[in-house]
């Protein structure tokens, strides 16, 4: 299992401060720290050095990240984790649906940042997969496709469980329209099955939400797409 103490992090930034300070930041921590410069210096220590995960800016001096993630996700799936001072809405949609799993803005805390790392750390972690899933008092049983909110058993229709389900398999990583579109309908006509995708998460939080209005667990990132949030109860 990769730990804190064990994860080797790539770091990818033209910003010999930013490399320093995540450096100092990570290592206090237990991180392996792996530095690149450049887009093209990444992909080719990837191989070598065997990252478990990657932090990528997006404004690098030769690649942009976006095509770096591209690159990669031909042939691996290591976390990514795009820490960028772009924080337009289409900047973001680009990095995540090119295949990053999550993105930070820049200024950012080292907090945010640390806790970020370790949930791309378990997602990446088989073992982190069970048959079963429980944020506050909703439960899904995935392997007898049950859903119940405090015990009380929920009907949902086919598309909204399959929905429910890749949030759960990407739980607390921000999900873009496209691709929850892509992994439950195939993306063959976005914008009619945009208009779905919303209809039916509008369904969902009126069947699992105390107040669908203000979601506890499937939160919107506007423009972007939709996240499932981990909670330790609902709120009473």
């Amino acid at each position: 299992m990769i730990t804190e103490k064990s994860a080797r992090v790539l770091v990818v930034d033209d910003e010999q401060a930013i490399r320093r300070y995540l450096r100092a930041s990570m290592g206090a921590h237990g991180y392996d720290i792996v530095e690149a410069a450049t887009g093209l210096e990444a992909l080719d220590l990837v191989p070598i050095a065997r990252p478990d995960l990657m932090i990528l800016d997006l404004g690098l001096p030769d690649l942009d990240g976006v095509d770096v993630t591209r690159s990669l996700r031909e042939w691996t799936s290591m976390p990514i984790l795009v820490l960028s001072v772009r924080n337009q809405e289409s900047d973001k949609i680009a990095a995540l649906d090119a295949g990053a799993d999550d993105y930070i803005t820049k200024p950012f805390g080292a907090g945010e940042l640390l806790a970020r790392i370790r949930v791309a750390l378990r997602h990446a972690n088989p073992s982190d997969n069970p048959s079963a899933f429980s944020t506050g008092d909703l439960v899904v049983d995935l392997a007898r496709r049950s859903v119940h909110v405090r015990q009380q058993s929920i009907q949902l229709t086919p598309t909204e469980y399959d929905i429910l389900k890749v949030l759960i398999r990407h739980a607390d990583r921000v999900l873009t329209h496209r691709q929850i579109i892509r992994e439950v309908w195939g993306g063959l006509s976005y914008e009619d099955e945009l208009h779905l995708l919303r209809v039916n998460v509008s369904n969902l939080r009126r069947k699992l939400e105390d107040n669908p209005t203000r979601p506890s667990y499937i939160v919107t990132e506007p423009g972007v797409g939709y996240r499932l949030r981990s909670v330790e109860k609902a709120p009473e």
